[in-house]
């Protein structure tokens, strides 16, 4: 279904009707502060593995992120972080990142990787926040596939792509073209993994 939502006030009425459906293993098509993203709720297994078949990818090797509403999910998620790194995420989210963190044992295991990381993005989108909201926890995303840049931009052409493969094309208006930056904190010291929409500077 294409649900078109305010971008500025989501209603709450649409917001609990997507969250009804990621409850019961939907996964969605959803607006963040930069590109358009696939969704689901991260303790629904079979909808974990949905997006990795759209993704065409073994979910312990997909590139998939933990959309947050703040980072009171960090103590859940990932594991304790030093006090310059946590300061360093509180300077830069909500934004156009996604950091690369140590994973906690409380990570569905489907989604533990060799590496024990994990992507955690808080995109500074309404839309998106209201979801995580009234979800209570965060959602598992991942980027959409596409070769032309209405494929990942404009929800009518998602929705023409996707419809059969997702519950919700949610659409809160044409989405970004320039997808997030992508920093790596696993290590002494972070390392630029992509130049996104985020400013980052070592």
């Amino acid at each position: 279904m294409l649900l078109q939502i305010h971008p500025k006030n989501p209603p709450p009425r649409l917001i609990k009707q997507i969250v009804e459906s990621l409850q019961q293993g939907g996964v969605i098509i959803y607006p963040t502060d930069t590109v358009y993203g696939l969704g689901c709720d991260i303790l629904q297994q079979k909808a974990v593995e949905r997006i990795c078949r759209i993704k065409k990818v073994e979910p312990r090797k997909a590139q998939l992120s933990f959309v947050c509403s703040d980072l009171s999910h960090l103590s859940e998620y990932v594991k304790p972080i030093s006090n310059p790194v946590y300061r360093l995420l509180k300077d830069h989210l909500p934004g156009p990142y996604t950091f690369i963190l140590p994973a906690s044992k409380m990570v569905p295991k489907i989604l533990q990787s060799k590496k024990d990381t994990i992507g955690l993005r808080i995109p500074d989108n309404n839309i998106a926040m209201a979801i995580i909201n009234e979800l209570g926890r965060p959602i598992l995303s991942a980027s959409l596939p596409g070769e032309m840049v209405e494929d990942y931009t404009d929800p009518e052409v998602m929705y023409e792509n996707f419809r059969n493969e997702v519950d919700y094309v949610v659409d809160g208006g044409i989405g970004g073209t320039i997808p997030s930056t992508i920093v790596d904190f696993t290590g002494s010291e972070p390392i630029l993994i992509r130049q996104g929409l985020g400013e980052w500077e070592n």
